[in-house]
This record gives C-alpha cells, sequence and structure tokens, in this order.
C-alpha cells in the first residue's frame, strides 16, 4: 500500500453512530437457517428508495449491486456516503429509471459493510460478529431480500437488474421467486462460477487472510494502520486488473512510469489508487464473506442442474453480456439466455472495458433498461 498522510482505519465499514446518509433500515428479529448450515439470529438490512411506490406497489424496482457497491446508487457522495451513486445517471426523474414513475429500491447486501447485517455488525451481545459470522450464499442473500420486499409491501417486483454479483442475485430472484419477478435484466452474470472465476478469487482471499492485521477475522478494536488494509489492498489490485481489458490497460499506461524518480509504472500506480480507496470504505472480512458466496453461485444446485433451475424463471428476460469481458466472459452470458424461456439471444454489450463496462457504459446499460420496460 502506497504511504498516505492518514492510516487506514481497521475497516471502512459503516457503524452504529456514522451518518445514516439516505439509508433506512428493516429489521428481521427471527432466527433465520442459512443455505450452508449455519444461521442468524435476526437481520437488517440497509436500503435506499427513489421515487413513490404505486398504491398496487406496482412499480417498483429492485437493483442489486456489485461485490463493493453498496445501496447508494445514486446521489452525491457526503456524510454517510464515502463515494457517489454508483449508477447515478441511470436513476432519477427523466433517466431510464425514471423516478417520477418508478419506485427504486437499493438494498446493501447480507454479509455486506454499509449498514446491512455482516462480519462488522454487533452480534445480539453487541461484539462484532468478525471470525463468527457464518457462511452466506447468493441464494441466502435473496431470501432476506424477500423479507425487505414484504416489508414495503411489495408482492411483485415490475423489474429486478443487477450486474455482476448483483446480477447474479437478480438471477436468484428469478429462480427462487419467479412469482415475484415481472422482468429480469442480469448483465455480465453466469449461471454458475466456474473453475477459473473461483481461481482467480482464492489469491484475493489468500492476501486478506496472510494479512498479520486480519488476526484471524478479529481485527475491529484494532488501531489505524494495524488492521487488515494491506491484504485487502493486495485483493482490490487482482481484482482490478480482471475487471478491466489488456488492451485497455496498454493504451491507457503502456510501460511509462508514474512520474520522473517514480520506480513504479503507471499502471501499479492505478492499482494503488483503487486499493487506496476502497480500504477506506470497506471491510475485508465483508469481502471474504461475499466473494465466497460469489464462489458458491449455482442457481442448479438442488435443483436438477441449472437448464431445470432456468426453465422456472417466468419473467420477461434481458440477459446481457461483455464482449471484453474476460472474468464473466460473454459465452457465459449467451448460455444463460439460451436456458431461460423466452429470453432469446443474450444483447451483446460492446466495449474496451472490460467487465467494469456495465458501470462504465451508461448508454448501453440505459437502451437495456428502456427495451425491457418499454
Amino acid at each position: 500500500m502506497t504511504s498516505s498522510p492518514v492510516p487506514p482505519p481497521a475497516t471502512g465499514a459503516w457503524r452504529a453512530g456514522d451518518p445514516p446518509g439516505r439509508r433506512r433500515w428493516v429489521s428481521h428479529d427471527r432466527q433465520t437457517k442459512l443455505e450452508a448450515g449455519g444461521a442468524l439470529p435476526g437481520f437488517r438490512l440497509a436500503y435506499e428508495t427513489w421515487g413513490t411506490l404505486a398504491s398496487d406497489g406496482s412499480n417498483a424496482v429492485l437493483v442489486e449491486h456489485a461485490l463493493t457497491g453498496d445501496s447508494h446508487a445514486a446521489g452525491e457522495a457526503g456524510p454517510g456516503h464515502p463515494t457517489a451513486g454508483w449508477w447515478d445517471a441511470l436513476i432519477g426523474p427523466g433517466r431510464p429509471l425514471d423516478t417520477d414513475e418508478l419506485f427504486v429500491v437499493v438494498p446493501n447486501v447480507l454479509g455486506g459493510c454499509q449498514g446491512s447485517t455482516g462480519p462488522s455488525s454487533p452480534d445480539p451481545d453487541g461484539r462484532p460478529w468478525g471470525s463468527r459470522f457464518p457462511r452466506l450464499t447468493v441464494r441466502d442473500q435473496v431470501l432476506a431480500e424477500q423479507v425487505l420486499a414484504d416489508e414495503l409491501g411489495i408482492e411483485r417486483w415490475a423489474m429486478v437488474l443487477g450486474g455482476s454479483m448483483g446480477g447474479m442475485r437478480a438471477l436468484e430472484w428469478g429462480v427462487t421467486l419467479p412469482g415475484r419477478v415481472e422482468s429480469l435484466l442480469v448483465v455480465a452474470a453466469p449461471a454458475a462460477a466456474t473453475a477459473e472465476q473461483i481461481a482467480w478469487a482464492s489469491p484475493q482471499l489468500h492476501a486478506i487472510r496472510a494479512d498479520r492485521g486480519w488476526r484471524g477475522g478479529d481485527y475491529y478494536d484494532a488501531a489505524p494502520g494495524e488492521g487488515p488494509h494491506l491484504g485487502l489492498g493486495v485483493a482490490r489490485r487482482i481484482a482490478h486488473v480482471t475487471y478491466r481489458t489488456e488492451a485497455e490497460l496498454n493504451q491507457r499506461f503502456g510501460r511509462r512510469h508514474q512520474a520522473p524518480g517514480d520506480q513504479r509504472f503507471a499502471v501499479e500506480s492505478y492499482l494503488d489508487h483503487h486499493a487506496e480507496k476502497l480500504v477506506r470504505r470497506f471491510d475485508a472480512n465483508s469481502y471474504l464473506v461475499l466473494t465466497e458466496s460469489m464462489n458458491t453461485h449455482d442457481v442448479g444446485r438442488d435443483r436438477g442442474g441449472v437448464g431445470a433451475a432456468l426453465s422456472r424463471v417466468t419473467a420477461r428476460t434481458l440477459v446481457a453480456g461483455v464482449d471484453s469481458d474476460r472474468l464473466y466472459p460473454l459465452y457465459q452470458s449467451q448460455e444463460l439466455a439460451a436456458g431461460i424461456p423466452g429470453a432469446g439471444e443474450a444483447a451483446v454489450v460492446s466495449s474496451p472495458y472490460g467487465h467494469d463496462s456495465f458501470l462504465i457504459e451508461i448508454g448501453q446499460i440505459a437502451t437495456l433498461i428502456k427495451a425491457l420496460l418499454g
């Protein structure tokens, strides 16, 4: 990690007492059994909304964030929100997700670190869960979001959409709760994680766990600079390379050094920058929990296989992949589209930016949303 005048906190998680920002919360106070065999005594989900829910609940849209995203999909950075909305250009009056007509809901995923129950949250005794936090699957996360939908009075989503890990959750909504999804948009996400995707995740997980500051997962009382920020930063560097493309990195940075006298290559400085930002707004344990939930993602598990699971989808569905994506290659989106009744051919987001294109190519994502809502 590059030097900084202010050492990073032990965790970048939102903690009780921090400014709430636009967040609201829903609580579930009953024990929740988890797919991997553990349980939570209850949980809270943080979420944000834009627009007004129709009296019959018919205009609700669920937007699912990716691995290091959160509920703040639109709006400026400010107290409680360290970054601006990650899909800001898509959500708001007159935008593709037009909040003059739609009620847009964005939860922070269960296991996350920006207000929802996760490893940095207090357990019933008031101590951070830390190493005792149970394993989660994407299916667990979707069933937690069902609680949110019930609390808001939404029986059926007009649309569920997301990219990457958010696309996995959107897909699970369509398979697990088909009667509650009118339309479905899955971008840059597979039906099941492949060996290579699990392999890319493995050194990221090892980097965090090998950091002496990780302390087996119980580091929340560590002083600034003494947490697992080095391991989390390495994990982010590895991941970020998979999010972009060789061609883009070569064009942007080539073999240039960052500056005269700076021995770092410019591309190394770029990765350092993204690592430094993440360790100040994310939690290492949440990174582990969520990455492992992505590794276990498989809509066909205990459902007779992927084909049988996808046949359960009744939503009007559009699947899209990115032609330059080397993390979740286009063929996975094509296979997904081929297995969902009525989905037709997968749409192609054409971009030099790789996997991150679902966050960058806003015009093309807007076209997909309009086509599905149309």
